[in-house]
């Protein structure tokens, strides 16, 4: 048996990121891309975190994060504040316009949710869930025993 699930999963990630900009494009949101969505997600969980929280949460590299939260600044979505308790840290505040976004934002999410998951049981999708969760738990794993 060939086993490619790395590949499916990259092709997954490609494809979904597609369909999620042309869902954004069909609601006519263009204050922020699927990418910038992914980073407002985390705030909306908790925001005045660090660049380094954000990158922790997102598995994405701080430097590309930088650029990111650089562009979501100019287009008024973040705002950037030094943490009172840590001076050299810097903390990362959604605007009001971010906030007002979230509900749309979380709409187009259950879109891809459904799409996702067209035609599994819910047994289906919680075992799915669950070796997706294992899978990324591996990654996760692998890159802390042994870092860059």
């Amino acid at each position: 048996m060939e086993i490619k699930g790395g590949n499916i999963i990259s092709q997954i990630k490609r494809l979904s990121d597609r369909i999620f900009q042309r869902i954004l494009a069909e609601q006519k949101i263009d204050a922020f891309n699927g990418a910038q969505g992914r980073l407002l997600y985390v705030l909306w969980q908790e925001e005045n975190i660090s660049l380094r929280e954000l990158s922790d949460r997102t598995n994405l590299a701080p430097t590309t994060l930088t650029s990111m939260i650089d562009r979501m600044e100019e287009g008024g979505l973040v705002s950037r504040a030094q943490d009172p308790q840590d001076r050299r840290k810097t903390l990362l505040m959604l605007t009001e316009k971010a906030r007002d976004l979230q509900k749309d934002y979380m709409a187009v999410s259950g879109r891809m949710t459904d799409i996702f998951y067209e035609g599994f049981t819910p047994e289906e999708i919680a075992q799915c869930e669950s070796m997706l969760a294992r899978i990324h738990q591996n990654l996760q794993q692998y890159e802390e025993d042994f870092p860059g």
